[in-house]
C-alpha cells in the first residue's frame, strides 16, 4: 500500500489517493482464487480443481479484480488514514480509478475531526449551591420508599378514576375497519398517565367493571403512522377490572421490611444521610458544567454535521433501550404518543450538539496539556467496568479498545484540570419568601408569560464520556 496524496479538499475533508502495487494485488488474486475456485466450474476439471491461469484464461484476466479490490481496500484505506495522520467522523467515499495486472488505486474523500480552538480553561468562575437536606425531601423519599412497596389490590364498588389501573379489552376502528396495532386485551392502563393518545383515558374514568362502551378519539395530525394521522377513530373496549395501590403503614415494622434498620427515625438518619451525599455530588457536578461551558462558549471550531447526526441517534437508541427495559420500545412509543422519528431527532438535535462540542473541546485540552493516562488506571477502569457488567476481564479487553477508553479518563482528568484552577465562590443560601407574598408572585409570574419546564441536566464526567466521536 502506498499513500499516493493526502490533501484537504474542503472544511473538515480530505481525500486520500491511495495505490496498490502488482505484487501485493497478485497476492490478494491469489487469495481471492483459493476462497472462490470451489465455486467455479470448467469443463474438464473437478469442480473447484481448476488451476487460476485456466480460469484466467476461461473468463478473462479481470476474472478476480472486482472481488480483490473488495477485499483489498478497507485494509489499505484504515494503514492510509494512520499514515496521513487523520481521525475520521464518518464513513468514506471510495472511488476505484484504475484496475489493471499492475495493481489498483482508489480515491477516499473522508470528513475528518474538526480543527478545534480552546482558548480560556483556567482561572474561569463558578458558583456552587449550598447544601442542605430538608425536613420535607427525607419525607418525600419516604413516601417514595412507601409506593415501592405498596402492592396492588382489586377494587370493588365503585367506578374507575384518575390514577387507577385500568385491566381493559380494546379495538381501534377508522371509517368501521380495523387497524394495525389498535387492539389489546387484558392491557394494564394506568389513567392519567397519558400513555394512549389524548382523550382515550379520560373517558374510561366513571365506567365500572364488566362495562363494555366506546371511546371516541382523534389521532394528532402530527402522528406517526401516517394512514391514521388526524382521523376519528372509534375503540370498542371492556373494563374487566380496576386495581389501586395499597400502601404499607409507615412504622418501625416497615422500616425493617424495607431496610437494615429497626425504626422509622434510623432509617430517615439514613436516608438524609444519601440525600446530603447525593447533594453534595449534584452541587459539585452542576460547578462542572459551569465551567465546561464557559469552556464550549469560547471554543472554535466548525462541526461537521455527521458528527451531530451520529450522536442524535446514538441518544435515540439509548432512549429506546431504556424503553425495552420498561417493556416498551421507540417505535410502540412513538405510536401511542404521536411522535415521529424526525420529531425526535429534532428533539434531540440541540442537547447532540452540545455534547459533541463538549467532547471535541476537552479532547483538545488533553492535547494541549498532554494529559497522560498510565496503564494503573486504565486497568483499574477496565476491572470496575468487568465488575459493573459482571464481565471477565479478558473479554472486556477484547470487546472495548483500551485506546478510548484512555481518552475517555483523559477527558475526565482535563474537567478535573479545570475544575482545580477554578475560582468557586458558595452561594448565598435562598431566602424563602412568606406564602403570602410568594403566592402573589407567583401569580403575577404566571399572568406575565407562560411557564417552561426546566431543561434536564446530566452529570458532565457521564456527559463527556458519551459525547465520543463516532469513527
Amino acid at each position: 500500500m502506498s499513500l499516493v496524496s493526502a490533501k484537504k479538499v474542503e472544511t473538515n475533508t480530505y481525500e486520500l489517493v491511495v495505490s496498490i502495487d502488482a505484487e501485493a494485488f497478485r497476492k490478494g488474486i491469489d487469495k481471492t482464487y483459493r476462497k472462490t475456485a470451489k465455486q467455479i466450474s470448467v469443463p474438464g476439471f473437478r469442480k473447484g480443481k481448476a488451476p487460476k491461469s485456466i480460469i484466467e484464461k476461461l473468463y478473462g484476466e479481470a476474472v478476480f479484480y472486482e472481488d480483490t479490490v473488495n477485499d483489498m481496500y478497507p485494509d489499505a484505506y484504515t494503514k492510509a488514514v494512520e499514515e496521513a495522520g487523520i481521525e475520521p467522523v464518518d464513513r468514506p467515499e471510495i472511488e476505484i480509478t484504475d484496475v489493471s495486472g499492475d495493481g489498483f488505486s482508489f480515491t477516499a474523500k473522508v470528513t475528518v475531526k474538526p480543527e478545534v480552538t480552546v482558548k480560556e480553561y483556567k482561572g474561569l468562575k463558578a458558583t456552587k449551591s449550598p447544601v442542605k437536606v430538608s425536613d420535607e425531601q427525607v419525607s418525600e423519599e419516604i413516601t417514595r420508599l412507601q409506593e415501592r412497596n405498596g402492592r396492588m389490590v382489586t377494587v370493588e364498588g365503585r367506578a374507575a378514576q384518575n390514577g387507577d389501573n385500568a385491566i381493559i379489552d380494546f379495538e381501534g376502528f377508522v371509517d368501521g375497519v380495523p387497524f394495525e396495532g389498535g387492539k389489546g386485551e387484558k392491557f394494564d392502563l394506568k389513567l392519567g398517565s397519558g400513555q394512549f393518545i389524548p382523550g382515550f383515558e379520560d373517558q374510561v374514568v366513571g365506567k365500572n367493571p364488566g362495562e363494555e362502551f366506546e371511546v371516541h378519539v382523534t389521532f394528532p395530525e402530527e402522528y406517526q403512522a401516517k394512514e391514521l394521522a388526524g382521523k376519528a377513530a372509534v375503540f370498542q373496549c371492556k373494563l374487566h377490572e380496576i386495581k389501586e395501590k395499597e400502601l404499607p403503614v409507615l412504622d418501625d415494622e416497615f422500616a425493617k421490611d424495607v431496610s437494615e434498620f429497626d425504626t422509622m427515625d434510623e432509617l430517615k438518619q439514613d436516608i438524609r444521610a444519601k440525600l446530603t451525599e447525593a447533594a453534595e455530588k449534584s452541587a459539585e457536578t452542576a460547578v462542572e458544567e459551569q465551567l465546561v461551558e464557559q469552556v464550549v462558549s469560547g471554543m472554535e471550531a466548525e462541526i461537521p454535521s455527521c458528527m451531530v447526526d451520529r450522536k442524535t441517534e446514538e441518544m435515540l437508541q439509548e432512549f429506546d433501550y431504556r424503553l425495552q427495559s420498561q417493556g416498551l420500545n421507540l417505535d410502540l412509543y412513538m405510536k401511542y404518543t404521536g411522535f415521529s422519528p424526525e420529531t425526535f431527532k429534532e428533539t434531540y438535535k440541540e442537547q447532540a450538539l452540545q455534547q459533541v462540542k463538549i467532547r471535541l473541546a476537552l479532547e483538545q485540552i488533553v492535547k494541549q496539556e498532554n494529559i497522560e493516562v498510565t496503564e494503573e488506571e486504565l486497568n483499574a477502569e477496565l476491572e470496575k467496568m468487568a465488575s459493573t457488567y459482571s464481565m471477565e476481564l479478558e473479554k472486556l479487553k477484547e470487546l472495548v479498545p483500551a485506546e478510548e477508553i484512555k481518552l475517555d479518563l483523559a477527558v475526565n482528568k482535563a474537567i478535573d484540570l479545570i475544575k482545580s484552577s477554578a475560582v468557586v465562590t458558595e452561594a448565598e443560601p435562598e431566602k424563602k419568601e412568606p406564602a403570602k407574598k410568594k403566592a402573589a408572585a407567583k401569580e403575577s409570574a404566571d399572568a406575565g408569560e407562560e411557564k417552561k419546564a426546566p431543561a434536564k441536566r446530566k452529570t458532565t464526567k457521564k456527559k463527556a464520556e458519551e459525547t465520543k466521536d463516532a469513527e
